[in-house]
């Protein structure tokens, strides 16, 4: 498998193929700044079918090592209500088995997640605090 592409923006990588409509719904959905302050995730959008049903784990292991958060575009975000893209930290301190920690969140609510994280301002603990009953982060 093709390494994922090294890029300053935070990879928005697309591993479902199913549905064309709603993929370029939701690349609109995460292209449309934020009705309160304008805010936007800063996003590099990964559209290669070689990456076509990558489990989190092949995704993970294919990422450049100083990518720290990864978005990804399966099939639950393509299909689910609110479209919630699964966005995935690599841990370094107190790492989980797997080495990584995952988070649905509503494209729509995506910039706050990508902005805070990448830096620094908030940390990851908090969106999932802030997650509704279903794991879903939709904003504060």
């Amino acid at each position: 498998m093709k390494s994922l592409p090294q890029h300053e923006d935070t990879l928005l990588i697309r591993t479902d193929f199913s549905d064309e409509e709603a993929w370029q719904t939701l690349r609109a959905v995460v292209a449309t700044p934020a009705e309160e302050d304008g805010f936007l995730a800063v996003l590099h959008i990964v559209d290669d079918p070689a990456y076509r049903d990558l489990t989190t784990e092949q995704i993970v292991a294919l990422a450049p090592v100083e990518d720290d958060l990864l978005i990804l575009a399966d099939r639950q975000a393509l299909s689910g209500s609110g479209m919630p893209l699964l966005a995935v930290l690599k841990s370094e301190d107190e790492a989980p088995e797997q080495g990584f920690d995952e988070l649905r969140v509503a494209a729509a609510a995506l910039w706050s997640v990508e902005n805070n994280i990448s830096f620094a301002n908030m940390d990851w603990e908090e969106f999932v605090e802030a997650a509704d009953d279903d794991g879903v982060f939709r904003g504060f």
